[in-house]
């Protein structure tokens, strides 16, 4: 038993030698004038090395030029979600994949011009020394003695898996969940609010599976607010009132469409809402103005869309010409109404004798694939891929 010890710490030891290398070398019926100098031996890690912390990940070209220009990638996921992993830019979806070799991380490795000193046997060289190589082989082993050098390697970890990344879109929805729990409605409601559910930005930031960029998307997608350092989403009533009375300033002060003033804009409207309500939603629904520098106009999409959101109640239906009618007259005088600013919020119904407008927003729908298809066909019985895009994209 005592000299088994003995055997096994000696097996732990053991180092290879230059002469190992030329017996195996020999073996391998390799001519070692072929090879270059130095030799590498690999050593697989100990057991009281740890590398249970460490991952082979795949990089594409962009998220390689973030880490190369020093930026953090982050890696988001709740308890029962899949995980993602984002640069500033772009999600990306993890998937676990196996290897069908193994891989072995070896620190320090050198590849093949490192390991020779001689330009004769450099594979940079190519062809240069065709001569001086046709010598070389033609000398026998006595005439020449190659010099050899060997170098440990440990290897630090053996990958039989690696995380394959593949880019895919933000994942909104649970943006929109949470900031639809505490709809701002006016001060005089916020007695009715839960305040553990309130969020600030870098909350939200580290919850939402998507990039910081398509993130800030996200927000200008549901026109969150940020009041008193937490993110808001307006009860769409209110956001309305607002929108309306905003809206009729540009007829009262006789403004064209791109001489909209922000400062006045809010100055008016003091005393009827908070400053910050006021301001946020005139830098969610305008755009500073091209003609007229310091001015902004409103932009028509979303004007639009929240007036025609206001006249498509849930449950009613509109003749084409009656909806399109009321939703004109509701906008501000030089905006047109169109049908294309329905997407996602609005459906035409052609199968009757009289084509008709109904509500149908697409953040209510079921999130299931499978369930949203079934609602949207009871809805609907036929659809075109134009018309179907934006309840499936």
């Amino acid at each position: 038993m005592e000299s088994m010890e003995v055997d096994e710490s000696a097996a732990q030891l053991y180092v290879r030698t230059p002469e190992d290398v030329k017996a195996i070398v020999k073996h391998a019926k390799l001519d070692e004038r072929q090879l270059t100098q130095l030799t590498q031996a690999l050593y697989f890690p100990s057991a009281d090395v740890d590398s249970d912390n460490l991952r082979l990940l795949e990089l594409d070209g962009h998220m390689l030029g973030q880490i190369r220009d020093g930026q953090t990638l982050y890696f988001k996921g709740g308890q029962n979600e899949k995980l993602v992993l984002c640069t500033d830019e772009r999600t990306y979806d993890v998937k676990g994949a196996e290897i069908s070799n193994s891989l072995l991380l070896v620190p320090d490795l050198k590849f093949a011009a490192a390991t020779s000193t001689s330009p004769l046997k450099s594979p940079r060289t190519g062809n240069a020394n065709a001569s001086l190589e046709r010598s070389l082989n033609d000398s026998t082993e006595d005439e020449l003695e190659v010099p050899r050098t060997l170098e440990q390697r440990p290897v630090l970890k053996v990958f039989h898996e690696y995380f394959e990344c593949r880019e895919i879109r933000p994942r909104f929805r649970k943006l929109g969940e949470l900031l639809q729990l505490t709809r701002y409605s006016g001060p005089e409601n916020e007695f009715c609010v839960e305040q553990k559910l309130l969020f600030t930005f870098s909350q939200l930031l580290d919850t939402v599976q998507c990039s910081r960029g398509q993130f800030m998307e996200g927000l200008n997608q549901y026109r969150a607010i940020e009041l008193d350092g937490r993110m808001r989403v307006m009860e769409y009533e209110y956001e309305y009132r607002i929108i309306n009375m905003m809206l009729g300033l540009i007829s009262e002060n006789s403004w064209a469409l791109d001489e909209v003033e922000r400062e006045e804009t809010i100055n008016a409207l003091k005393g009827i809402a908070p400053e910050d309500v006021v301001a946020g939603l005139f830098d969610i629904y305008t755009t500073p103005s091209e003609r007229c520098p310091g001015k902004f106009e409103y932009q028509v999409s979303m004007v639009s869309r929240i007036v025609a959101q206001n006249i498509l109640q849930p449950g009613l239906r509109f003749r084409n010409e009656e909806f399109m009618r009321t939703w004109q007259e509701a906008l501000p005088e030089g905006m047109s109404c169109d049908l294309k600013y329905l997407r996602g919020l609005g459906i035409c119904h052609k199968e009757g004798a009289q084509p008709c407008i109904r509500s149908l927003a697409e953040e209510l729908l079921p999130t299931n694939i499978s369930d949203r298809m079934r609602a949207l066909f009871k809805t609907k019985h036929r659809w075109t891929m134009e018309e179907m895009e934006p309840y499936i994209e």
